[in-house]
């Protein structure tokens, strides 16, 4: 009776062990709520951000821009290594997602009204000086600000997507297809034209967990079949379709993200891509200053060697088309979302970039 007592004991302390365990897993990948503020920027928006100052002394902030279809929340492991390692974060969910500004007319998104906008954020904190990260558009964004507020930053990292050229959308969208199609045997940037469609909030909604799984799949040559050509992410979703999702996102972070989506809707995001496939982004191009199109600090580019969308080779070359400065490139065995599935090593080049600068 005693030993089936003590069993009994010990495979409840057992059970309560491995409870604990994975709740502590759990709440690290969260971003401690008690960390994010509010603030206007000057164009009256508001806008939701994680902060967190420098611990160490002489340790600089960084600026971490998340891309479609996120929020802040892709920046967890992140956060949470540079926080341990003393740097300062500013952590905005971009416009159009999370607890920031929704405005649901394309006009609000240009680039150069977003890059103000991330220098609001900075000016809010009292940072003159940042080193900014960023990631799908996010990266799209560290490219303008480069453009339009070389002064305000010590280096700039782009993450899957390298820059990109204003020179780029001065060709259609039809013209993008053309060529991309004659160069990779399928339009690469094909899926723009269902996101910017009218109704395509509405049919990704009504299939949030296809869209996710094909968004971020364990298969990722699925991206050339059936997420990236004209007409096959539309077909894929409005056939309810499915597929793994990959294993470096946990059920508990799908679950957050898709109930992010649902709740939040996809209406706001999506203008992101109508800028793209109208004319709004080419004619805000206008506006870079002419000595400011090649980048004169140190870049950092994470090329995803498995990403089909933003194929490593283009992107790479982008980058080293506009830097005059030193220009650092590491490569990974990895789809689009690089600092999800390769987090660890990811980190430490970055971490070794900055404290090489």
């Amino acid at each position: 009776m005693l030993y089936q007592a003590l069993t009994a004991v010990f495979c409840i302390l057992s059970a309560l062990s491995t409870l604990a365990a994975a709740q502590t897993a759990s709440n690290a990948s969260l971003l401690d709520p008690s960390l994010y503020k509010n603030v206007n920027v000057t164009r009256g928006l508001v806008y939701h951000y994680y902060y967190s100052p420098p611990s160490q002394v002489g340790r600089p902030t960084l600026l971490l821009l998340h891309g479609f279809p996120s929020t802040s929340y892709d920046w967890r492991h992140q956060v949470a290594f540079f926080q341990d390692e003393g740097y300062g974060l500013v952590v905005p969910d971009m416009l159009g997602y999370g607890g920031t500004a929704k405005p649901v007319d394309p006009e609000f998104y240009k680039s150069s009204l977003i890059s103000r906008d991330m220098v609001d954020l900075l000016d809010a904190e009292n940072v003159n000086e940042a080193i900014v990260i960023g990631h799908d558009w996010g990266a799209k964004i560290v490219g303008r600000l480069a453009n339009y507020f070389p002064e305000r930053f010590s280096a700039f990292a782009f993450l899957s997507v390298g820059y990109f050229a204003p020179a780029v959308l001065e060709r259609s969208f039809a013209e993008l297809n053309n060529i991309t199609q004659q160069v990779f045997g399928y339009e690469n940037f094909g899926y723009w034209g269902f996101f910017s469609a009218e109704g395509a909030d509405d049919i990704i909604e009504s299939h949030l967990d296809s869209f996710f799984n094909i968004t971020f799949p364990a298969d990722k040559i699925l991206s050339i079949t059936d997420f990236a050509p004209l007409g096959a992410l539309q077909a894929w979703l409005e056939a309810n379709r499915s597929t793994a999702a990959g294993s470096y996102v946990t059920p508990e972070e799908r679950s957050l993200q898709i109930d992010a989506m649902r709740d939040e809707g996809m209406t706001a995001a999506l203008c992101w891509y109508e800028i793209l496939t109208s004319t709004i982004e080419r004619d805000d191009n206008q506006g870079i200053p002419q000595e400011n199109l090649t980048i004169k600090k140190p870049v950092f580019f994470g090329a995803a060697l498995e990403d089909y969308v933003a194929v490593a080779a283009s992107q790479i070359a982008s980058i080293l088309q506009v830097s005059e400065n030193t220009t650092t490139i590491q490569q990974y065995d990895s789809g689009h979302w690089v600092m999800l599935e390769a987090k660890d090593q990811v980190n430490s080049d970055l971490l070794s970039w900055i404290e090489n600068l």
